[in-house]
């Protein structure tokens, strides 16, 4: 079988490569191999980036194309084998359809409260001129958001103790632990004081704190309650069945770490360019003005220069850097190249929003691209695509514009080193800042606004 070109170095060498500098690796790749490329990571897997072969992959699911769960066993350590992710065929399609009803429809209302009251909260702690870091301010937001929408208001010992683990598991991303997701073999427990025993201690711990809430609501149902675990705990499939306890705690830990910490990451990247670049942020704050004082969230969400800024900062450096890997089921070309039954392909989300003829000056942010024209599923996909496209996109999307509405609307902020160039790097399994970002908040909105009153009069 003749797969696309691609480096003809070792496949550990290529592996290294990949665990420590995917994406120079993969825009290497592409500048010498174009569209479609193979790397050698522990198996071939075929690289692609062209919209149209895009499309032809991931509306082919079932067909050409499948989307197996045993390519997404990296996150198993973290998911569990019943989350949505790591689960694959008739399984992983009643999985998504017991989660997708809590994050549609009037339920979004319902969420922007919670999304506003919670940055609310969090940001009349800060103080005027003392720096702090963007991504630690928006995790505890994204963090206490995600908490109050899966389980309601929800406080006290066992909430403090979850939220704090959960934090400190996404926030130990060093390359042992990305080498011990990639290569098993490492996966050793040798007491709490090792990288691999420390981890699996912290998520057991979590795991009690999960069945325990869950036990409790069976304990004491409550019909009255609208919080996505009450939800997915009456939520009945095709069958009637219901989820399992298991089921519900890998859901839970897949809503709480991939609903918040990707979250978090693409508003490190929208607070940070919107400050980089003073004519994007007064154009975005006069947008914002506009709206009047406490605008309604469904006004916010559909404010156009607000949702230009936030595909922007989906696009250029995007949290996800590839789609969920399929596999050819029958005979295909994809690019020019016949690939045969068994051969792993993988959209690079990355190289796909950095091409040129899509584009141009891709290095640039430059939000205006996306008031000028409207671009394909298959040309702006930071969510993934098909059938194992990500479920909370829209809630995702909404979270952010309602949170860097409340921010800008009420603090003037600045970058404390302007002049700091930030790139993205690995981060876990997924990308984040290749360095932290301190930002200081200069006044609050209000008191400025007061006084372009008074010297207007």
């Amino acid at each position: 079988m003749k797969l696309p070109n691609g480096p003809k170095y070792s496949a550990f060498v290529q592996m290294l490569q990949w665990i420590f500098q995917p994406m120079p690796f993969m825009e290497a790749c592409a500048k010498r191999y174009g569209d479609i490329f193979t790397m050698q990571l522990n198996a071939p897997v075929v690289f692609v980036s062209n919209p149209q072969a895009l499309q032809q992959m991931l509306t082919s699911d079932t067909k050409e194309f499948e989307a197996p769960s045993d390519f997404n066993t990296v996150f198993e350590p973290m998911l569990g084998k019943n989350s949505v992710i790591t689960v694959s065929g008739e399984v992983h399609r009643r999985q998504r359809q017991l989660l997708m009803p809590p994050f549609h429809g009037d339920r979004m209302r319902t969420y922007g409260q919670v999304i506003n009251h919670v940055t609310e909260q969090v940001i009349s702690q800060w103080q005027i001129d003392k720096p702090f870091y963007i991504r630690e301010a928006m995790q505890i937001i994204t963090m206490r958001v995600i908490m109050q929408a899966v389980f309601g208001l929800y406080e006290g010992q066992r909430a403090q103790e979850l939220e704090e683990l959960l934090a400190v598991m996404l926030n130990e991303n060093s390359p042992l632990r990305v080498v011990e997701l990639y290569f098993p073999a490492l996966r050793m427990d040798l007491g709490p004081r090792s990288s691999w025993g420390r981890f699996l201690r912290r998520k057991e711990r979590v795991h009690q704190l999960l069945n325990a809430e869950i036990q409790e609501r069976r304990d004491n149902p409550d019909p009255s309650r609208t919080d996505i675990l009450s939800l997915l705990m009456a939520a009945r499939d095709e069958a009637g069945e219901a989820m399992t306890d298991e089921e519900l705690r890998d859901e839970l830990m897949t809503l709480l770490t991939a609903g918040h910490e990707t979250t978090a990451t693409a508003l490190t990247w929208a607070l940070y360019w919107i400050h980089k670049l003073p004519a994007v942020r007064q154009k975005l704050v006069q947008e914002l003005d506009s709206l009047g004082e406490n605008p309604d969230p469904s006004s916010v969400f559909k404010s156009p220069y607000l949702n230009a800024v936030c595909c922007e900062s989906l696009r250029i450096y995007p949290v996800g850097m590839l789609t969920f890997p399929r596999v050819v089921r029958e005979p295909v070309s994809l690019c020019g190249y016949d690939l045969e039954p068994g051969t792993v392909v993988l959209g690079s989300i990355y190289l796909t929003h950095q091409r040129e003829d899509l584009y141009p000056q891709h290095q640039q942010f430059k939000p205006e691209r996306f008031l000028e024209r409207q671009f394909s599923p298959y040309e702006f996909l930071p969510f993934g695509g098909g059938a194992r496209r990500c479920i909370g996109m829209a809630f995702a999307q909404y979270e952010m514009k309602v949170i860097l509405a409340k921010i800008l609307s009420s603090w003037d902020l600045a970058l404390v080193d302007e002049n700091l160039e930030i790139r993205p790097k690995r981060r876990g399994l997924v990308t984040g800042p290749n360095r932290s970002i301190e930002i200081v908040a200069k006044q609050q909105h209000q008191l400025r606004s007061r006084a372009l009153e008074s010297t207007s009069i």
